[in-house]
């Protein structure tokens, strides 16, 4: 198992949950979903994409930001954001790191990237003039870097 955390703020499209589900099934990551979900769990666009891993992921449901990123086992939190200027492959990762990613339309509101609890805000590189990259992507870039520093533990 590699320990990690993903925690998706706020998500709204069911088909992102749904593959964050399915790698973090593969990765052993846990997966953290912080409410209000703009979608119920049982959702088929949901199912479609994630729901067959379901019971192979580990997944849980936040009222708010603050009860998640309080959540025991969780030791440093690094904030995906298009705003950074650290890149995230220079962080050193270690077991009981979260990665905490906004929602789809939006990205992390300000508060949230700021948080109190928030170690670092990181970007994941791209080309000018993008806006950011689909969010189910990077939770799998981010989360298999990490887990690669890690060395892949718990993998075959």
């Amino acid at each position: 198992m590699s320990h990690l955390h993903v925690i998706f703020d706020n998500p709204v499209i069911p088909p992102n949950t749904g593959n964050a589900i399915r790698m973090c099934a593969g990765t052993g990551a846990t997966l953290h979903l912080v409410e209000p979900l703009g979608f119920t769990l049982d959702e088929k666009h949901l199912r479609r994409a994630g729901l067959d891993y379901h019971d192979l992921a580990d997944v849980h449901i936040h009222p708010d930001l603050d009860a998640c990123l309080s959540t025991p086992g969780i030791t440093r939190t690094f904030a995906f954001t298009t705003q950074a200027t650290a890149h995230f492959h220079e962080v050193s990762y270690q077991p009981g790191d979260a990665l905490l990613f906004g929602t789809e339309p939006t990205g992390l509101p300000e508060a949230h990237a700021f948080h109190p609890l928030v170690t670092e805000r990181v970007r994941i590189p791209m080309l000018p003039g993008r806006r950011s990259m689909n969010l189910s992507n990077s939770a799998a870039v981010a989360c298999y870097e990490a887990w690669r520093q890690l060395g892949f533990t718990g993998g075959v």
